[in-house]
């Protein structure tokens, strides 16, 4: 039995053991959404809070998968397209984001990251990175590790959960890249950095 069917199972028997825990856990979890809707984990110095998350993990899903369509971008986000145009929109016009033709049929459009868009993502991420490592200043390699992986696992149970998929969460898998690269998250929300 998985420790999510016992832990499922005690709070249905009314262990008082189980239900305590998964009262502190979304304990914990509402605190947490406070914390980072307060500093929006935006980093650090000048570019703190510059970016904001939808841009953000738009920005970077077009950087680690390149040019797509809005379709494409929203099946691969989570989310219709309508909300990925109304996203996009302030993104293109402050030039981070730019409309090409489709490589393949010229007649379609396509979504990719600019130059611009490119450094200002790199400036964001270095600022998140290093608000990252100061907050788990004092965590040895193995506890961030441990950290990223059980976050990843918990972002993806939420995001399979929401889209109504059955959960595949083996417990074995490794914290993504920090890019982003290889996101199996629908919603785009867990690249996770990897220790280096």
């Amino acid at each position: 039995m998985t420790s999510a069917a016992s832990a499922s199972e005690d709070t249905a028997s009314g262990s008082s053991g189980g239900a305590r825990l998964l009262d502190a856990l979304q304990h914990q979890v509402a605190v947490f959404a406070r914390r980072a809707e307060q500093t929006r984990l935006g980093g650090v110095g000048q570019v703190r809070n510059s970016m904001d998350r939808a841009a953000y993990l738009l920005l970077n899903r077009l950087d680690q998968q390149g040019p797509m369509g809005v379709k494409a971008l929203a099946a691969g986000m989570g989310i219709d397209s309508s909300t990925v145009t109304r996203q996009v929109a302030p993104l293109v016009d402050s030039g981070l984001v730019k409309r090409a033709s489709h490589p393949e049929d010229g007649r379609a459009v396509v979504l990719q990251l600019s130059a611009r868009g490119l450094a200002r993502l790199d400036e964001v991420r270095s600022s998140r990175r290093e608000l990252m490592a100061q907050v788990t200043d004092g965590w040895t390699e193995d506890e961030r590790v441990s950290f990223t992986t059980l976050l990843t696992r918990f972002n993806s149970a939420l995001s399979a959960r929401q889209a109504g998929l059955p959960s595949t969460d083996s417990g074995a898998d490794e914290p993504d890249r920090a890019d982003g690269a290889g996101d199996t998250d629908p919603s785009g929300d867990t690249g996770t950095p990897t220790p280096s």
